[in-house]
């Protein structure tokens, strides 16, 4: 199969830029996974979707504010993106203009409140930055960061929460679990009420997500790694709904990836703590979801790939077709979809 099985035109203008006044505001394309039959909703019709007796599995992760301006100690402005934390106050950075940030080159950021030195160019270019300063990292992120937007969003962004999902609690993602966004804390009360499980796991997502697939054929693809954690609690409350009937319904590729990534050979959530670099393209067996609420992907991403995986390239492009025709709002402020 070609990455190119996965192309679609996207008018510019449809990429949203920024998100509603409502959270839960937005429409809500349903794609029925075995007849490819789609109809227009909102998303606060969810509730009408999900059954009493599913689970709803949502990627607790918050974002981290990596996204810091600095200047060379010598003169210059530079860039830095947090990607992962290595050990000892040592991060794998993004860096631009990557050609100043040689081996010892020191950064100042915040005035002094936060400095850094090059330690190592790692593979693929990327910079292992040794940071120094008082008091606890995380803190002076809040203080000196910004969220690291997506490269299709040009717009600043008034209020960084609106990045984050309501139910956001362990700090480490270098971009929002987007499907998310769309939850009010009402919602989820309201799908409770309904009779619903809903249960928590964590996924950090990486930039990795938006990098494209370079590949020709998907076979050849290498997958970027993330961390994720599955509890024993989940693990649970998936494998009852299983037990009694109900569907487990993932909120989000990253949510997805990761339940695919825990299940065993019988079927079974097992708690889970360690890296995932599964590559779900059409041809994948699902052995844990049935259902999926997600955004809108960009054309030949590994994310696209996944949806195709559980509804059919085929029922999944017609599906982005009629969301352009209809004016939908895509990528991660914009419009949903479920699929199930």
């Amino acid at each position: 199969m070609k990455t190119s099985d996965f192309n679609y035109n996207l008018p510019e203008e449809l990429i949203a830029q920024t998100p509603l006044e409502r959270r839960d505001g937005s429409r809500l394309l349903t794609l029925d996974k075995r007849t490819g039959v789609v109809a227009h909703r909102k998303f606060t019709d969810l509730t009408s979707l999900l059954n009493a007796g599913d689970c709803l599995v949502l990627n607790d992760s918050r974002v981290l504010p990596a996204r810091l301006f600095g200047n060379l100690e010598t003169g210059g402005a530079v860039e830095v993106v947090l990607l992962r934390a290595i050990s000892g106050g040592v991060w794998e950075c993004l860096t631009r203009p990557g050609r100043k940030m040689k081996i010892g080159t020191r950064v100042i950021f915040g005035g002094g409140e936060l400095t850094g030195e090059v330690a190592a160019i790692a593979e693929g270019g990327n910079r292992l930055i040794k940071f120094e300063f008082e008091g606890i990292f995380l803190e002076v992120l809040e203080r000196l960061g910004k969220m690291p937007l997506p490269p299709y969003i040009h717009e600043e962004l008034a209020d960084s929460e609106r990045y984050q999902t309501v139910y956001s609690r362990i700090i480490g993602s270098a971009a929002a679990p987007t499907a998310g966004l769309h939850f009010t804390p009402e919602l989820l009360a309201e799908i409770e009420r309904r009779g619903v499980d809903i249960a928590y796991l964590t996924l950090h997502v990486g930039l990795g997500t938006f990098r494209p697939v370079k590949s020709d054929e998907l076979e050849n693809h290498e997958m970027h790694s993330e961390f994720c954690v599955v509890t024993a609690e989940t693990a649970a409350k998936v494998n009852a709904a299983r037990e009694r009937g109900g569907r487990v319904v993932a909120v989000g590729t990253t949510s997805c990836r990761t339940l695919e990534s825990a299940v065993g050979e019988d079927g079974r959530l097992r708690e889970f703590s360690g890296f995932t670099d599964v590559f779900i393209y059409p041809g994948y067996k699902f052995k844990c979801v049935d259902a999926l609420v997600t955004n809108f992907h960009l054309p030949e991403s590994t994310l696209i790939m996944l949806v195709s995986a559980l509804a059919g390239r085929e029922n999944v492009l017609a599906a982005y077709d009629e969301a352009v025709r209809e004016r939908y709002r895509f990528f991660s402020f914009g419009d949903a979809m479920f699929v199930g």
